[in-house]
């Protein structure tokens, strides 16, 4: 089958409509990374009755244990339909062994490090290339963790990010019982034996996790753990990004919490930033939570339509000044 691309290997493995919307999926193999068997579903969504009216593409990464349902359900439900019908452009890629993307060689091993160092670019890449036009980056959860490892690491930029928007994103929280070194290494040796973790059993969401995540994860947030990998600190990165960037956190949401998620955005240096937290006392309806934030129905009428303003302008507040939790400069 001929490539879809002319940077690397691509294939369109399906064009369908679905209802109003249509929805191309390709399969990618950037073949950038030490595992060459790294194969990285994209979906793309548009109008169908509209196909060469495409606007301003926007990626969307979804969190852990999760994949493109979170952003477009089924019945055509969800961010990524709605700003498909709001006339922007919309990739949506799923993550090593996720979704539509098979499981690599090297799945256990797989860490956001991957992610950020080599598959964000690559997609980055395709999507300009296939639109002509540089994207904007909504990350959810680890989807954002990913993104602003790749943003601090200097895998992704200005040439190839217009703006980045964090959801439920932080990396600050403070786990005490990794802080004691015998606590963190026996938790390494148990989760050496496994392969990955089940979001099922976990009650966590429909993938499951490559074991390489959570020992990454146990790394940052032990005794001297640090955002980054073992050549780059993220975290000091962060303060040399000057990119517009909007960050939301959730009132109701205890796995993120809203102080830490501000602690990533002040870490950002963006001229143009904003950070937004979904509560009764911002004059929201109710205290959303970690998912709830983008996928409910108070969402799809609160935080949906908040998402398409600061696409097409990432300088005009999004809420009304004074807002404690609301900031922009």
């Amino acid at each position: 089958m001929q490539s879809s691309s002319n940077l690397f290997p691509v294939a369109l493995i399906s064009a369908e409509r679905r209802g109003d919307l249509s929805e191309d999926v390709y399969r990618l193999k950037p073949g950038n990374s030490p595992d060459a068997t790294v194969e990285l579903a994209v979906t793309r969504l548009g109008m169908a009755d509209e196909p060469e009216s495409r606007g301003v593409p926007v990626i969307l990464l979804h969190g852990s244990f999760s994949n493109r349902r979170f952003w477009y359900s089924p019945k055509g439900i969800g961010l990524g339909a709605y700003l498909a019908r709001q006339g922007f452009d919309v990739w949506i890629p799923e993550m090593r062994g996720h979704g539509l993307s098979r499981r690599n060689a090297d799945y256990r091993k797989n860490r956001v490090a991957d992610y950020a160092q080599y598959d964000l670019p690559a997609i980055g890449a395709f999507v300009r290339e296939q639109s002509g036009q540089v994207p904007h980056w909504i990350g959810h959860s680890l989807g954002g963790i990913t993104l602003a490892a790749a943003l601090g690491g200097q895998y992704l930029g200005e040439p190839a990010v217009a703006s980045a928007a964090l959801f439920g994103c932080q990396v600050s929280r403070t786990y005490w019982p990794l802080k004691i070194p015998a606590v963190e290494w026996g938790g390494r040796f148990i989760l050496k034996r496994f392969a990955q973790l089940s979001g099922s059993r976990l009650k966590r969401g429909p993938e499951d996790e490559p074991i390489g995540l959570a020992l990454e994860g146990m790394r940052w947030y032990g005794l001297f753990g640090r955002f980054g990998d073992g050549q780059k600190d993220w975290w000091a990165g962060l303060s040399d990004v000057s990119l517009p960037v909007l960050a939301v956190s959730a009132a109701g949401d205890h796995q993120d919490p809203t102080w830490a998620c501000r602690k990533l955005f002040d870490q950002l240096s963006s001229e143009h930033k904003q950070f937004v937290c979904l509560g009764r006392e911002q004059g929201f309806s109710g205290n959303f939570g970690h998912v709830e934030m983008l996928v409910s129905k108070a969402a799809q009428a609160e935080v949906w339509p908040l998402v398409a303003r600061w696409l097409k302008d990432q300088q005009s507040p999004l809420l009304a000044s004074g807002s404690e939790l609301a900031a922009a400069s």
